[in-house]
């Protein structure tokens, strides 16, 4: 029976997407094992970064994000987010490809093929079975993702102090 190599996806529009894969991620460490984390959509200027760097987590962090396409205001050409999201995806590829990692998380994958800023089809392609558990985060995932996923976790909201006009607050959601 397969012990490894399995594609989880957390999806959804509910918040704790990233903060489950970098949960998994603190386990996979403590377990010995080598992870990397290639984020779509983020700069790398988050807490998670942060701590990576404080605590020297033993993360391989890759961040090729410009900033959320067509969220929170940003105005940058759709171009420059798709090359953004390609260096990204050669850089999983890369990971995948070398085998050296056991825990690969592909954060805010979904919302890149939501914008069409990367092509399911070819991250499809990336994710044949390998020897590395890998992680696709983010709203809107593809119905062709949903169905090569060995785990779909849905995160939904329930209320959120959001609704209240309490806005994103360091340390918490970002």
């Amino acid at each position: 029976m397969k012990k490894q190599g399995f594609i989880h996806l957390y999806t959804g529009n509910g918040r704790g997407k990233t903060t489950s894969a970098l949960g998994l991620s603190l386990r996979a460490i403590g377990a010995g094992k080598k992870v990397a984390l290639i984020q779509f959509m983020k700069k790398p200027i988050y807490s998670e970064h942060k701590a990576i760097k404080k605590y020297k987590l033993p993360i391989d962090v890759f961040a090729y994000g410009i900033g959320f396409y067509k969220i929170l205001g940003d105005n940058k050409p759709k171009e420059a987010h798709i090359a953004a999201a390609e260096k990204g995806l050669d850089k999983a590829k890369e990971i995948i490809e070398k085998g050296k990692h056991n825990v690969i998380i592909l954060d805010e994958i979904n919302i890149a093929i939501g914008f069409g800023l990367l092509d399911v089809d070819e991250v499809i392609k990336i994710l044949k079975p390998k020897k590395a558990d890998i992680i696709l985060t983010g709203r809107r995932a593809h119905p062709k993702l949903k169905k090569i996923a060995d785990l779909i976790t849905i995160v939904e909201n329930k209320k959120h102090y959001y609704d209240k006009g309490v806005k994103a607050r360091k340390g918490i959601e970002y």
